[in-house]
C-alpha cells in the first residue's frame, strides 16, 4: 500500500485497481473497496495533498520504511509482535471461514497457485472441532435406518 497512488483507486466505482509493478504477485487486480477499508480510503482523501500522487504518505512523501512505527502500533493495541505479512494469511482464513469460494479468495489475496493459497489457510484445533460438530449434526439429521441388516440363511432343503 506504500506504492498505491490516487489513479489506482476509484472511488465511485469503489474498487483499487492493483498495478502489475505494485501487486505483490506483478499480476494487476481488482480489490472491491468495502467496510473499514471504504473509511481509511476516505480518511486519506481528506489528507489528500495534489502535489502527491499516494494515496498513503507523510507530509507529501512517499512512506518509507514504517516497521517501527508498526511495532510500537502493535505494542500500543496490546497485540505484541504482529509481522505485516500475518495479516495476508488472517485474510485468507477469514474469506475462507466466510464461505467464499477459495478461487475468488485466491484471486483477491493475490495467489497464483494452490500450493501457496493452502500454506495461508492454515486448519487449526478449533477449525477440526467445528468440522467434527458439523459432521455429527449432518449424521444426526439422516433418517434412521437399521446399519446391518440380517442375513436370513434358508434351510438346506429350501428350494433356491
Amino acid at each position: 500500500m506504500r506504492a498505491l497512488e490516487w489513479r489506482d483507486v476509484d472511488l465511485a466505482g469503489k474498487v483499487i485497481r492493483l498495478r502489475p509493478e505494485i501487486s505483490k504477485n506483478k499480476d494487476g487486480r481488482l480489490l472491491p473497496i468495502k467496510g473499514e477499508i471504504e473509511g481509511i480510503i476516505e480518511r486519506a482523501k481528506e489528507k489528500r495533498l495534489l502535489s502527491c500522487p499516494y494515496v498513503f504518505h507523510e507530509n507529501g512523501q512517499r512512506i518509507g520504511d514504517f516497521r517501527k512505527a508498526w511495532k510500537t502500533a502493535c505494542k500500543a493495541a496490546g497485540l505484541g509482535a504482529v509481522i505485516v505479512h500475518d495479516l495476508r494469511r488472517s485474510a485468507v482464513r477469514n474469506m475462507v471461514r466466510a464461505g467464499i469460494p477459495e478461487r475468488v479468495a485466491m484471486s483477491l489475496s493475490g495467489h497464483k497457485t494452490r500450493a501457496v493459497f493452502d500454506r495461508y489457510n492454515i486448519v487449526s484445533e478449533s477449525d477440526l472441532a467445528k468440522a467434527a460438530e458439523r459432521l455429527q449434526a449432518h449424521l444426526e439429521e439422516q433418517p434412521r435406518v437399521p446399519l446391518v441388516v440380517p442375513i436370513i440363511i434358508a434351510p438346506k432343503n429350501a428350494v433356491r
